[in-house]
């Protein structure tokens, strides 16, 4: 019978199986093509289509995440999910607050 093997790290923790890598691998293949595919054979509207595509990108992130670098919400992880929690906080408010004030200055340019 096939027995699926695990790698561990020195903390304990699962590194993933084969099949593991496979799912993941599979499921990244999945949302590459798809946008691929909805952006060569457009056949909804261009905003539809863009939202689409920014949103399969977004669970392609969750994706890899979770298939590739092992990030779950175990005991073991929570350090390393809080810290990907304050990075994406962070990065968000850069380039958010970024952009709001880019758009500040260009209506006040405009504005005089």
């Amino acid at each position: 019978m096939y027995k699926q093997s695990s790698i561990h790290s020195s903390a304990g923790t699962s590194h993933g199986s084969s099949r593991s890598y496979l799912v993941g691998f599979l499921v990244s293949v999945l949302l590459t093509l798809v946008p691929f595919a909805l952006v060569m054979f457009p056949s909804l509207p261009r905003t539809v289509t863009a939202w689409l595509v920014v949103a399969l990108g977004a669970i392609q992130v969750i994706a890899h995440l979770k298939y590739f670098l092992h990030l779950d919400t175990a005991a073991e992880q929570r350090w390393n999910l809080i810290a990907l929690v304050f990075s994406v906080v962070i990065i968000l408010l850069l380039v958010g607050l970024s952009l709001w004030i880019m758009d500040n200055i260009h209506h006040n340019m405009l504005a005089h």
